[in-house]
């Protein structure tokens, strides 16, 4: 198992393997997948593979089928050519958002993490609503969050600092690091964080300057990087699969490709752990079940006019809730109609089969 421990397996994992499993399969984890091919890896070299149709049918949404990060059951072939993914291990956990578009489902951005570091740029793209925002998926997914401010070098002492105060007094204890892929010496201040055999995952939007902090780390120049527009600072993308890379300390990384979209499904804890001083003022509110938005004695409508919340955090507060909430019911009834419609096939097959 010591070479499955490089990977980030560790007791829970190994509490949850299933010994039937293991008489025709290997744990081993997903380390690049795209569309329905995976790539895995027990430790011994990377081994391209695809799952078995009983998983792919057996899944009721992308949430059921294997993910970057995820430990398998993989069967291996032709002296490690080649595998079959049976199953996948219990998951500690899985950072997830909706998926993009008006599909109304879960997409898997990383699973069994143990630090997400969250990279906002110092520049034009620098949105702190937008950090809410994934914090509140970081958060709710139960994951360590830090914060990167990248190309700390645009921006003087005094305004840097005044950044810092503004995230710290959001989300008071919250680690952050700034750094510029230019000095060394500040990208060993991330490089310091992070511990052999844990489990790390870079997000953010294009153009934030993810990969070019990824070459800093890996001490190579192998992954390709392009110029943001000088006008909106808005990056293309660079990254295009989601892939868990091995650093040369120890630490393991999964880089995503940068995103424009960012919605969440549910995630009502997170909701309340990030915006925990509006969810603690809602116990002050006089009807137990206000809105927040229009009621007479609403505790928070009167923070936000006497400027102890600001207007911004609210609204970001008011919306993201919206969405999650509308999302999650789409959800739920996507679930439901899924099971009615595999419950009449089921029932066309077992009557077509009494006819035989």
């Amino acid at each position: 198992m010591v070479k499955l421990e490089i990977l980030g397996f560790d007791d829970y994992f190994r509490k949850n393997l299933d010994a039937e499993k293991l008489e025709y399969s290997s744990p081993s984890r997903v380390v690049t997948m795209s569309r329905e091919q995976y790539v895995v890896s027990c430790g011994q070299g990377d081994i391209p593979a695809e799952i078995t149709g009983k998983l792919r049918f057996s899944a009721t949404g992308p949430e059921d089928l294997p993910a970057v990060g995820d430990w398998v059951y993989a069967q291996i072939f032709d002296r490690g050519d080649f595998a079959v993914i049976h199953d996948i291990l219990p998951r500690r956990n899985s950072l997830k958002r909706k998926m993009p578009g008006k599909k109304v489902d879960h997409q898997i951005i990383g699973a069994n993490i143990d630090t997400a570091f969250l990279v906002q740029s110092l520049d034009h793209d620098y949105n702190p609503r937008r950090l809410e925002r994934y914090l509140v998926a970081i958060v709710d997914a139960c994951i360590e969050p830090v914060v990167l401010l990248s190309k700390e070098d645009l921006l003087t002492d005094v305004e840097l600092g005044e950044i810092q105060e503004q995230i710290s007094s959001m989300f008071p204890g919250i680690d952050i690091i700034s750094f510029s892929s230019l000095d060394s010496e500040s990208v060993g201040k991330i490089r310091n964080k992070m511990m052999p055999g844990k489990t790390y995952c870079l997000l953010g939007s294009s153009g934030v300057g993810k990969t070019t902090l990824l070459n800093c780390l890996t001490g190579e120049g192998s992954f390709s990087t392009q110029e943001v527009r000088k006008k909106d600072s808005k990056g293309r993308h660079t990254t295009t699969r989601r892939q868990l890379i091995i650093l040369p300390d120890g630490a393991i990384l999964v880089d995503n490709p940068g995103m424009r979209e960012f919605a969440n499904i549910g995630v009502s804890d997170g909701i309340d752990r990030t915006f925990e001083d509006i969810s603690q003022m809602a116990n002050l509110c006089r009807f137990r079940d206000c809105t927040h938005t229009t009621e007479k004695g609403c505790a928070i409508l009167e923070a936000v006019e006497s400027g102890e919340i600001s207007k911004e955090r609210y609204e970001n507060f008011i919306k993201i809730r919206r969405e999650a909430v509308f999302h999650e019911m789409s959800y739920l009834e996507k679930r439901r109609r899924d099971k009615q419609f595999g419950k009449m096939c089921r029932e066309v097959m077992k009557h077509k089969n009494n006819k035989k």
